[in-house]
């Protein structure tokens, strides 16, 4: 609080000073009118005294009648010696008195007139240099020097602009700093992206080229490259499909419908989801859910959540492995836990497997690398969260919703 602190201290000194200039001028109004009428009462007493000696038969009530009489003075006596009642002094010494006063008087106001005037411009002056130091500051901010120090000029008008214009560049320049970090993101996932899309669209085109080129091939030949076009299509199909799901999660367009669900029902969306994927791998799925367990969420959005956790299960199950689902709930949270008894993820990639793109030591050929990071998108988004635990016996994923 500098400068209001200044600002109250400059009235402080200001008043001060008028009302000492406004105490001298009476002060020195009365010893002014006192000695003016010293003098008189001096000269008259004078007067009077020489009148009783030259005159003993004037009375002194006569005298006293004389000088407070209502009767208008005759003046022509003193206009005989040549001085003006009404604009000259009778008493010298009052005229005396009167130039020395006056020279006071008029020393006295300028003193106070300079003395005001320099606590006007000490202020301007000040006031002048805190303008000074937000130009100063604004110029240092336009040459990208954030390390500025703020604190210069404390709560007054002119500090909070100051502090708000630092505060305004500071998230220019973090907007600016995201912006390029968005660059940098959108640079990589394009990269990630063109990577993905690379290897299946080049091993279709290798295989339709067989086709075409080999009209005699032979038919057993012929259908299994059918059919890896096919799947290749497919998993391209998919991945085009997770990636726009991503971009409406990182644009907040997407819409959840929230309504109460049983979480047994939810939980066999998802296994039928995947259960095509269990057969094929000779892995079974183990439902440990009570019937009265229910959470407030997108259905649809959950069970995709939880169907893509699973088909990485079963991914990095044995065959004949075995993956369990548990359901447990308390006054804070819901919690599913899957648990698989496999391969397990190496402590490296487990930081990392819900990153997209990212794809571990283990990860299948067809993996795309995308799935679990969608998966914690959209469960975050419920105000859940996703965690994991992995070792040599296994890997356990924990979906926990929490109670709003």
């Amino acid at each position: 609080m500098r400068n209001k602190t200044n600002l109250k201290k400059y009235l402080v000194i200001s008043s001060i000073a008028a009302a000492c200039v406004l105490i001298l001028f009476s002060v020195l109004n009365i010893v002014e009118y006192r000695t003016y009428t010293d003098n008189f009462n001096q000269k008259l007493n004078a007067v009077a005294t020489a009148v009783k000696e030259k005159y003993p038969d004037v009375t002194e009530n006569e005298l006293i009648e004389i000088l407070n009489g209502d009767k208008a003075p005759d003046t022509s006596l003193l206009d005989k010696y040549g001085i003006d009642i009404k604009g000259d002094s009778v008493v010298a010494e009052n005229a005396v008195a009167h130039r020395l006063f006056l020279t006071v008087n008029t020393v006295l106001l300028i003193c106070g007139i300079a003395l005001l005037l320099f606590v006007f411009l000490k202020y301007d002056r000040n006031r002048s240099k805190d303008i000074a130091d937000i130009t100063r500051t604004v110029e240092q901010i336009n040459k990208r020097n954030f390390e500025l120090n703020i604190d210069s000029i404390s709560e007054d008008e002119l500090s909070i602009l100051k502090n708000e214009i630092y505060k305004t560049t500071v998230t220019l320049r973090e907007a600016a700093d995201n912006s390029n970090a968005d660059k940098l993101n959108l640079k990589k996932s394009l990269e990630d992206i063109s990577h993905q899309l690379k290897t299946p669209l080049t091993s279709i085109l290798v295989m339709l080229d067989n086709i075409i080129d080999d009209p005699d091939m032979d038919p057993a030949v012929r259908e299994d490259f059918i059919h890896s076009v096919k799947r290749e299509t497919v998993n391209i199909n998919f991945f085009v499909q997770a990636i726009l799901k991503l971009s409406r999660f990182d644009s907040n367009t997407i819409r959840f419908i929230k309504e109460e669900t049983d979480l047994h029902a939810l939980i066999d969306d998802a296994v039928q989801n995947v259960s095509a994927l269990c057969d094929l791998r000779n892995v079974t799925l183990s439902v440990e859910c009570e019937s009265d367990i229910r959470i407030v969420c997108d259905r649809k959005w959950q069970a995709e959540a939880i169907t893509n956790i699973l088909k990485n299960s079963v991914e990095h199950s044995y065959s004949g492995g075995k993956i369990v689902i548990r359901c447990s709930r308390n006054t804070v949270y819901t919690e599913i836990e899957i648990r698989d008894a496999g391969e397990g993820i190496s402590e490296r990639d487990l930081p990392h497997i819900f990153e997209r793109f990212y794809k571990g030591e283990k990860t299948s050929p067809d993996s795309i690398g995308i799935g679990l990071a969608l998966s914690k998108s959209i469960i975050e988004e419920e105000n859940g969260t996703v965690g994991v635990d992995s070792g040599p016996n296994g890997t356990t994923f924990k979906i926990k919703y929490y109670t709003l």
